[in-house]
């Protein structure tokens, strides 16, 4: 008989609520400050990174391979078979290749998901999985359901300044200094490698929510769909965003969360962004 875990990590900015309520196993990013290490969403929260960026940006890095060892033998000792492990793009963070790579050390069936994401876009399709898991779909079922419903999960985000992915990596210099003489907002999102690319731009942050918005609204028009609103340190914003969203008859979940210390680091305070998963 199949005995089947989801795991995922902390990028995917799932409540302690939603893992224990669906059983998912969680496993912490880091982040590296000069005087310490931190476990995301342990020992550190987004509020205590977000307020410490002016003093301190600090580095990121994937979930320690102690920390996935340490969960795959205890999986194996409460008797699971199967495990579907659904982490952060490859192209953001080498978590997905150190799962991987992992996975061939143990007897249990370990399949690992590129979400091609992150945050929610991660969070839908492992809550996806979690619930098939709960209603007793077949092991090779729900990996087949989970690359269906990858392909109707689409993120779209705005970031306030673009400082932070600047000192990450993410863009260069040029772009960033260019962006925050012209209040110049990027609209992100991610193509199909799970590679972040512009989608548009806006000056300012109205236009940019504006922007934003029009593919989100044309779609819940058209058919069913599940959202979740995601910011950093921008609660009114987010609430507003609701607001708006819930006039929409065709939403049949509607979430808002915080992203994670790690993410926080990358997006900076100010961070807005919807992801919505179409519902058949």
């Amino acid at each position: 008989m199949q005995k089947i875990a989801v795991v995922t990590d902390s990028s995917a900015d799932l409540s302690i609520e939603f893992a224990r309520k669906f059983n998912i196993h969680v496993v912490p990013l880091r982040v590296i400050y000069q005087h310490g290490e931190y476990r995301d969403g342990i020992d550190i929260t987004p509020e205590d990174v977000v307020e410490r960026l002016d003093q301190e940006i600090p580095t990121t890095s994937m979930p320690s391979p102690e920390d996935m060892a340490r969960l795959f033998q205890q999986l194996e000792q409460d008797g699971f078979t199967h495990c579907i492990v659904i982490p952060v793009s490859p192209s953001l963070s080498g978590t997905y290749n150190t799962f991987r790579l992992m996975a061939n050390d143990y007897s249990m069936k370990i399949d690992v998901i590129d979400s091609k994401g992150v945050s929610w876009i991660i969070g839908f399709l492992v809550l996806e999985a979690a619930k098939l898991v709960q209603e007793n779909w077949h092991y090779q079922d729900i990996l087949n359901r989970l690359e269906e419903v990858k392909e109707r999960i689409k993120g779209i985000f705005i970031v306030d300044s673009l400082e932070y992915l600047q000192k990450g990596g993410r863009i260069g210099k040029v772009a960033a200094a260019l962006g925050s003489m012209l209040n110049i907002k990027p609209i992100i999102t991610f193509d199909h490698e799970g590679k972040l690319t512009p989608l548009t731009m806006a000056r300012g942050k109205k236009q940019a929510l504006k922007k934003m918005l029009e593919p989100i609204t044309e779609q819940i028009k058209q058919a069913k769909a599940s959202i979740a609103i995601v910011h950093s340190k921008a609660e009114q914003e987010a609430e507003a965003l609701k607001k708006q969203l819930q006039e929409y008859e065709n939403i049949l979940h509607l979430h808002i969360s915080s992203i994670g210390p790690a993410l926080s680091v990358h997006a900076g305070p100010g961070l807005l962004g919807i992801v919505i998963k179409g519902e058949e």
